[in-house]
């Protein structure tokens, strides 16, 4: 292990506990073996409901739980954080890790996609029913998450060249720093309409969800998960891949709005869709 790599790890070990306060143990920490997932916070409500089901599953394991901004999670495994498996909010942060050879080889998967989709505030919903609407009806506001700081952001912008309505919506942008943002600009009217994942806008009730854009319109929108290199237990980490596979819990993840992924997509496949 190179010594940046292993003087980094010590530095991060100490980092990370400042960053997540103490990793409360589960109910089996007196087991001998640790098992350490870092989790995007954009995916906290889904994974805080499956993880208990993988420790029911594995009695055996002290599983810990680490959840913060998915690029802090990424510099901190960078630096030697001692983490078995990481599930940023963007499949690119994978890629990112594995360029620069921190992944251990056979362990990054697609595990579940989605959509991206038109919302409206729940209680007061714009007059607009369908994505055909924003070619000729008014629109006073629309919320995008900023590009230069959000997947979702990215991905809002891709969809509204490829449909031509960049020209006619874009002096109507309100920027949000995440899919949160964007979500809070719907719910509190301050934007009549909202682009963010289909995940984002499932669990909340604040929101409508009045169409999904054609998956043609942007890069394919997936979620991934992996063994950073400073992961000691990959025996381990591949049963977890298996479980977030299995039929269970991807009907599980359904009703959070991802859609299942039974195959990997290729690298080509998440480039820029082109207008």
């Amino acid at each position: 292990m190179p010594f940046a790599h292993t003087f980094g790890r010590a530095i991060a070990i100490a980092s990370i506990v400042v960053l997540t306060g103490t990793l409360a143990p589960s109910a089996h920490a007196q087991s001998s073996e640790t098992f350490t997932i870092a989790v995007a916070n954009s995916l906290k409500d889904v994974f805080r409901k499956i993880v208990p089901l993988f420790e029911a599953r594995n009695r055996d394991v002290n599983v810990r739980v680490i959840y913060a901004q998915s690029k802090t999670l990424l510099k901190q495994i960078e630096e030697g954080a001692p983490v078995d498996v990481f599930i940023p909010s963007a499949y690119e942060e994978l890629d990112q890790l594995e360029q620069k050879k921190l992944i251990i080889q056979d362990t990054k998967h697609v595990y579940a996609r989605t959509a991206l989709v038109l919302i409206t505030n729940a209680a007061f919903p714009a007059r607009i029913g369908s994505i055909r609407d924003l070619e000729t009806l008014p629109v006073r506001h629309i919320a995008i998450g900023d590009p230069a700081t959000s997947a979702v952001g990215k991905d809002a912008v891709q969809f509204l060249k490829y449909q031509s309505l960049e020209p006619r919506l874009k002096s109507q942008y309100l920027y949000g720093e995440h899919s949160r943002a964007v979500l809070d600009l719907v719910s509190k009217g301050e934007a009549e309409l909202g682009l963010v994942y289909r995940t984002d806008a499932v669990p909340s009730k604040r929101v409508h969800i009045i169409d999904t854009a054609p998956s043609e319109s942007h890069k394919p929108i997936i979620y991934g998960v992996a063994a950073p290199w400073t992961s000691e237990n990959v025996f381990r980490v591949r049963d977890f891949v298996a479980f977030l596979l299995s039929e269970p819990i991807q009907a599980e993840l359904k009703t959070f709005g991802f859609d299942q992924e039974v195959s990997d997509v290729s690298y080509v496949e998440r480039q820029e869709v082109k207008p």
